[in-house]
């Protein structure tokens, strides 16, 4: 299975790419990178208002992450480039087996994983949780770093409307690192919901206080 698994080399290219593209397209201000732990499983946590989000934290993340995306995004020749650069495709409507189990592996080698525990692009204010993410933390044990993106759907730009104007401001603050389980080492339905609850309230202060730290 190991052969199946998300590439980590190839992470490290899409991260190299995603610093070319997001600092040569944007400004991002980066705050809190130094509390990503340096080894070990990790889970980043990130708000989504904007398709920039994901390949702007890739650019900025100090570690190549693996991003869990919706497979509707691997069309055309994306998908060969998803894959190669090490993403995880998963299908939402449905309990995606191969999918929880490459995320599974990537958290058991030691990697990143990147979670939009909202489930969908939306207000990015963390006010509705998919319990993915508990599942995710509580079954690998990995520590949950917040991520707040603010400022990537603030303005739309004059070139490409789509995205935000070109040399904008974009801010991404990196909470501290936390455990979502509560030690008993319980995976069932009850506890995974105690889990994002407690997920949903670090998730929510962390953004509140970004919000406040950056004026955004």
């Amino acid at each position: 299975m190991t052969d199946q698994l998300p590439s980590l080399r190839g992470a490290d290219v899409g991260r190299r790419i995603g610093v070319g593209l997001m600092y040569g397209l944007w400004k991002p201000r980066v705050l809190g990178a130094w509390r990503v732990p340096t080894t070990g499983p990790v889970i980043l946590a990130v708000n989504h208002s904007h398709v920039i989000d994901g390949p702007m934290v890739m650019g900025v993340a100090p570690r190549p992450t693996h991003f869990l995306i919706k497979k509707e995004a691997f069309i055309g020749p994306l998908d060969p480039f998803l894959t190669g650069i090490g993403q995880v495709k998963v299908d939402r409507g449905t309990t995606d087996r191969t999918a929880i189990t490459r995320a599974l592996g990537v958290l058991q080698n030691g990697g990143v994983l990147g979670i939009f525990p909202e489930g969908t692009r939306g207000e990015g204010d963390f006010a509705s949780l998919r319990a993915g993410l508990a599942y995710f933390a509580v079954r690998s044990g990995a520590p949950i770093v917040p991520v707040a993106v603010l400022g990537s759907s603030d303005r739309r730009g004059r070139l490409i409307r789509g995205l935000p104007p070109l040399r904008s401001r974009v801010d991404v603050v990196f909470g501290e690192p936390f455990e979502a389980g509560d030690g008993s080492g319980r995976r069932t339905r009850t506890a995974l919901d105690e889990a994002t609850g407690r997920i949903q309230k670090q998730l929510a202060a962390h953004l509140e206080n970004a919000r406040r730290f950056t004026g955004r």
